[in-house]
């Protein structure tokens, strides 16, 4: 395959680079904050558009209302590559940030459950997936029309402002949400207020189509199309091309699967964790998050500049290793820092759980057991919980409740006042329920446990715009970059709140569904190992791949 016309393309000048950062770089944080809203609002959201008595199933339902998106990312990423290899990578991203801000907006917009019943949730996932099908465009244009802007010697650096502003776009999300609560009271905000950062989206649109509408097109783009060498079908070439297919393999789990499991860990975990089981109070949570994104954006720029010397792989490899070895010590630090009396008392006073026919299914709208019962109650009140009891009726097992010693016979509780009942067992056995506010040292300590997971982000993230841009050739560049990136980001990714969601339920440990991440990045560290080519950063070549 030719490359001659992509490789002699005009170099621009330092004011069209720095012009280049600053228009994609804006778009994508806009773009993400219009996605991740969703996801910081997930509480509020699932109160709205999927009531449930079963509050696990009503958080689970938010999550997966959050996963379609991400599972509508790979048609998105097929649709825009194609146009972006055909059409250009300019106009291909200006309808992608337009779709998403519409889409955003739209969500904003929509009566509650309880005004038009199930047509509100239908309208949400409908939405969820037109951020899905924009979302699946907009990273593989942003990242590649920065890369073939960039200086092959400083690539990993300007491509590490998209992988900044991915989460600049979080930290938006939330600095929107902090204004609105502090602007709005907080009765009002539960009703209507949370409506506004969805709206504001429509504002921040008008703002990233004015700066990219001044941007021209890729000048490596524009070399292939001047002397006919775009592909005539991208997607169908994205798996005929030679070698291509093991380059989306690697791509696939050696880099967007690591990066992926280990950014939604870093940042949506941690939030759900801090808010969830561990009851710090949540404007509390959001200001931490924000100043740790926040802190966090300028390690991905480090890490990219630093790959422009020493390769995109020994970063990638060292951010996945270190992975394995800190993701529960750094969970188990900010559970201690927190809400160190639930952890004092679950050691103290551990809950063993006894019965027939014991199971817990998150999705049951109504457990069918007592026991099954007793154990959402728990999973609800984020208390872990070991369990000894049968599938069958075979032979008797009392239900009981122990906590630390002291023994609660469910079997003989109120149903309608269960909870409240266990809730007041536990308690009377030293278990805190109250909202939390550590102290300031060990609000420090969150932090900086929170920095430790968004260095590990950033080493396996702040190379990856530009690895992925020289992985494929450039006539099919967007299309191959974008099908694999969207794929892992899409299901590996994006399914990682309600999968790790589900089994946390499942299994009452609250640290448990972080072997999801885990396994992921182990597999993947295997893959980049084998797959990503070491030594210094070089162009796209046949000969190297």
């Amino acid at each position: 395959m030719a490359t001659s016309a992509a490789s002699t393309h005009h170099e621009p000048s330092a004011k069209e680079i720095r012009l280049v950062i600053a228009a994609s770089s804006a778009g994508t944080i806009f773009e993400w904050y219009d996605f991740f809203i969703y996801g910081t609002l997930a509480a509020l959201i699932g109160a709205a558009f999927f009531p449930s008595d079963n509050e696990t199933l009503q958080l689970l339902l938010v999550w997966a209302g959050f996963a379609v998106g991400f599972g509508f990312r790979p048609l998105g990423a097929i649709l825009f590559g194609f146009l972006g290899d055909r059409l250009g990578r300019k106009y291909t991203f200006l309808v992608t940030v337009t779709l998403m801000g519409v889409a955003t907006a739209g969500v904003g917009l929509i009566p509650t459950a309880a005004t038009i019943g199930i047509a509100a949730p239908i309208i949400v996932i409908f939405f969820r997936i037109l951020q899905g099908l924009a979302l699946g465009g907009e990273y593989g244009g942003a990242a590649i029309y920065v890369a073939e802007h960039a200086p092959p010697e400083k690539r990993g650096f300007y491509t590490s402002f998209i992988q900044a502003s991915v989460v600049g776009g979080f930290v938006l999300s939330i600095l929107v949400v902090l204004a609105c609560r502090a602007l709005i009271p907080a009765d009002e905000f539960v009703e209507w207020g949370w409506r506004v950062p969805f709206l504001l989206s429509l504002i921040l649109l008008g703002i990233s189509l004015w700066m990219r509408f001044k941007l021209s097109e890729s000048p490596v783009f524009q070399a292939m199309k001047e002397a006919g060498e775009t592909a005539g079908n991208p997607f169908i070439e994205s798996f005929t091309y030679p070698g291509n297919k093991r380059r989306i393999f690697v791509a696939l789990f050696g880099i967007t699967g690591i990066l992926t499991t280990i950014w939604y860990t870093a940042f949506f975990s941690s939030l759900s964790f801090l808010r969830g089981p561990m009851r710090m109070e949540e404007g509390l949570v959001e200001v931490i998050m924000l100043v740790s994104g926040a802190i966090a954006m300028s390690f991905y720029l480090v890490v990219g500049k630093w790959s422009d010397r020493v390769g995109r792989k020994k970063p990638i490899i060292i951010g996945a290793l270190l992975t394995l070895v800190l993701i529960f010590p750094l969970f188990w630090g900010m559970g201690s820092l927190a809400n160190p009396g639930l952890q004092r008392s679950a050691e103290e006073a551990p809950v063993v759980v006894s019965g027939n026919e014991c199971s817990f299914d998150p999705f049951a709208e109504v457990q069918a057991t007592q026991c099954g019962r007793v154990l959402q109650d728990l999973t609800a009140l984020g208390v872990p919980y070991d369990l000894r009891g049968g599938a069958s009726g075979d032979t008797y097992i009392p239900s009981t409740v122990d906590i630390g010693g002291a023994t609660l016979d469910y079997s003989t509780l109120d149903q309608e006042n269960r909870r409240a009942e266990i809730r007041g067992a536990l308690e009377a056995q030293g278990y805190d329920f109250s909202v939390q506010t550590p102290p300031v040292a060990n609000i420090l300590g969150i932090v900086a446990l929170l920095l430790g997971f968004g260095m590990l982000s950033a080493l396996t993230y702040g190379s990856v715009a530009a690895l992925l841009a020289e992985m494929f050739p450039p006539q099919i560049r967007y299309s191959s970059l974008s099908i694999p990136y969207h794929i892992g980001a899409g299901y590996l990714g994006g399914f990682l709140p309600l999968i790790a969601g589900y089994i946390q339920a499942r299994t009452g440990d609250v640290y448990a569904g972080l072997w999801y991440t885990w396994a992921v990045v182990a597999f993947g560290a295997v893959v980049a190992w084998w797959g990503i080519k070491g030594g210094p950063p070089r162009e796209f070549s046949d000969e190297h791949s």
